[in-house]
């Protein structure tokens, strides 16, 4: 619990590793047609600012490197509050509680994204440049059955904006196959954006129906065996591209979170586009002895699936290339 003296947070941690969530925001007032989490969950809700501060001066007492900010939609963080810029302001403040050395953002609506926060994301120090953008689709007639914006062209044209301010920068999506109504033509132009897009983490998800939800009630109900199929088909397109996407990575300089040590000179961390237990790891070699939250820079040498492999440049003696 918290201390006695000090910001007030009511919470306890179930673990004392270098990273923990720190939630931003509850509820939700988007309408998907598959969701059902505004029925059960309520208006989107914004926690004050100073809450979330205080809530991560105390993780970084208690040895929190990392904090992954989580919602529903965190790029709705503010507007309850009258200010739709919250987010961008929020997240440089972060940045800089003492003992902090990582801000990594959970949960980003495309259709909410501005130029003003990628800005902020990929220029702040302290904020990892992680966007886990909520495409859902790539087809512009499944997003508008889904009742969500976009299609293949504005996703590809916000990831190239992304990578023009940050070349390195990490992305993640999650994909739903086998919605009512889904063509072949569909499933085909998911596809072409998978291949496109150049994703680091990819979830791919078959579609089953949420009591309560409009799309429960769709016409071009799908048979369960063909989703099962089309989910498996594009789940191996996935692990392809993000093995691909890992490999593109070999000769990067990246700074790695370390976890746990693994015997030796070895060590399991996670460099900057890759978020806790989704997105694989980053195993290093080190002639420095790391510990738990340190964070360094290291170069990759290798990648194996989705994972990386690199050589720490780390200085024994000067320490250098360590934070």
């Amino acid at each position: 619990m918290a201390p006695a003296s000090g910001p007030r947070v009511l919470r306890s941690r179930l673990d004392g590793g270098p990273v923990a969530p720190l939630k931003i925001a509850s509820g939700c007032d988007r309408r998907c047609s598959f969701c059902a989490i505004p029925g059960y969950r309520g208006a989107f809700l914004s926690r004050p600012p100073q809450d979330v501060l205080d809530e991560a001066q105390w993780l970084a007492g208690q040895g929190v490197r990392e904090l992954l900010l989580v919602s529903e939609n965190s790029t709705s963080y503010g507007k309850d509050l009258g200010n739709l810029r919250l987010l961008d302001e929020l997240l440089p403040a972060l940045a800089a509680t003492p003992g902090i050395a990582r801000i990594r953002v959970s949960y980003l609506q495309p259709a909410e994204m501005r130029p003003g926060l990628i800005e902020v994301m990929t220029t702040t120090p302290g904020v990892t440049p992680y966007f886990d953008l909520s495409f859902q689709h790539a087809s512009g007639s499944v997003l508008r059955a889904m009742r969500r914006f976009g299609d293949r062209e504005r996703f590809c044209a916000l990831l190239d904006q992304i990578r023009q301010a940050c070349p390195q920068a990490g992305v993640r999506s999650n994909f739903i196959v086998g919605f009512p109504g889904e063509t072949a033509e569909d499933l085909a132009e998911l596809e072409r954006f998978l291949g496109e897009a150049r994703l680091d983490a990819i979830g791919i998800f078959g579609y089953s129906d949420e009591d309560g939800t409009e799309a429960a009630s769709l016409d071009g109900q799908l048979d369960q065996g063909e989703i099962a199929r089309r989910a498996d088909d594009l789940s191996d397109l996935a692990e392809e591209v993000m093995a691909q996407r890992a490999a593109e990575r070999c000769g990067e300089t990246v700074d790695v979170l370390i976890e746990e040590h693994a015997g030796e000179d070895l060590y399991v961390g996670r460099a900057a586009h890759q978020a806790p237990e989704v997105d694989g790891v980053t195993t290093v070699r080190s002639i420095a002895v790391l510990r738990p939250g340190d964070i360094i820079d290291a170069k990759v040498v290798a990648s194996e699936g989705v994972d990386l492999v690199a050589e720490a440049l780390v200085s024994t003696a000067a320490g250098t290339g360590m934070r």
